[in-house]
């Protein structure tokens, strides 16, 4: 049996850019002339809302974001070396990168070969880093070699194939240059110190837009706009189970397999009950809570419409990462909740030890 490690991270696009683009996405929300004109004043916001704001309209706040954001990914990252994987599996959500027109799968195993990426070069609207200046001062012409793992990802296919689960797979990009983003932050975030990371990756992109992914095209639609809505993405149900069926393959495999879930929760712009200004962070305390007690339940029986109305699209692949855990009888040795009001999105990291401790 080999061991499997799981971690849940955020792939938080501002991140990657300076301490001005934080509340880049929250300001646009405010300008937005359909916003009512009430929601503006301060005063009528939560309190977490009005104490990030402050004075200084949410300088200090997002410097302690950061921070927070930091401490979660040298907590993940020292976990992940201390396993030494022989493969790193990414679950992340694919925003009009590859699942476009021409082809929506529900979710696909992506067989790459080494890439050689660049980051900036190829920053387009999804990651919202299209033209900004990065927190490392990297240029256009920086390139990061993000190793791939045939032998593994194809193991992967044939192990769930073999399970009945019909997955498509690529053996090279369609449409977005190198990794979309949700994968390449991931990298770029666990190595924020730029120490260097070797490890192999393999990429599993999920359709977590589902009804979003073609109408808004990976980007953010301002009140009043109507859209025609696609088909939905899978349910969480079905992605637990897609998720139980990668760790038992992982676990009766021959590699050291790290799991990886990539994704902020609630996103402020998807939450029609606070007019695109607040994350649903009732929803997403519910989550953690149940995260936190290995309550698989709670988090089985939510539906996708439940996912939708608290625009926690993206937490599909934490519902990936839960559904393995839960096939190897885990619970998570170290969780963090990091809130947030005006910076688009609760973040949460966890850390599920290769065992059971």
């Amino acid at each position: 049996m080999a061991e499997v490690l799981g971690l849940g991270v955020t792939h938080y696009p501002p991140l990657s850019g300076t301490d001005d683009n934080l509340t880049r996405v929250f300001r646009g929300a405010l300008a937005d002339p359909k916003l009512p004109a009430e929601l503006r004043d301060p005063a009528s916001w939560p309190e977490r809302a009005r104490r990030e704001w402050a004075e200084d309209e949410g300088v200090a706040a997002g410097k302690a974001h950061r921070a927070a954001l930091l401490e979660g990914f040298r907590r993940t990252r020292a976990a992940l070396d201390e396993f030494q994987p022989d493969v790193v599996l990414i679950w992340g959500d694919d925003q009009y990168e590859n699942f476009r027109e021409d082809l929506v799968p529900p979710y696909a195993v992506q067989i790459y070969d080494d890439l050689t990426v660049h980051p900036w070069r190829h920053a387009d609207e999804s990651s919202n880093m299209k033209g900004k200046p990065n927190v490392w001062g990297e240029g256009e012409n920086t390139e990061r070699l993000i190793r791939g793992h045939r032998p593994f990802a194809r193991h992967l296919v044939e192990g769930l194939l073999a399970r009945h689960i019909d997955v498509p797979y690529s053996y090279e990009p369609l449409h977005h240059p190198g990794l979309a983003h949700a994968f390449l932050n991931t990298v770029l975030y666990l190595d924020y110190d730029r120490e260097g990371f070797d490890y192999p990756v393999v990429t599993f992109p999920l359709n977590c837009y589902g009804r979003k992914v073609i109408s808004f095209q990976g980007n953010i639609s301002p009140l009043g706009v109507e859209r025609e809505l696609d088909p939905p993405s899978p349910s969480p149900a079905r992605i637990m189970d897609v998720g139980a069926a990668v760790a038992r393959i992982c676990a009766d495999s021959p590699y050291r397999v790290a799991i990886v879930a990539s994704s902020s929760w609630s996103h402020s712009f998807l939450v029609d009950s606070t007019m695109r200004l607040f994350p649903d962070s009732a929803a997403d305390e519910k989550m953690y809570d149940a995260l936190v007690a290995a309550d698989y339940p709670v988090w089985e029986n939510t539906t996708l419409a439940d996912a939708e109305k608290a625009g926690q699209q993206e937490l599909l692949n934490w519902w990936a990462l839960l559904g393995a855990m839960r096939e190897l009888g885990r619970a998570p040795s170290w969780t963090s909740f990091v809130a947030s009001n005006i910076f688009v999105s609760n973040k949460v990291f966890a850390v599920y030890d290769a065992e059971q401790r």
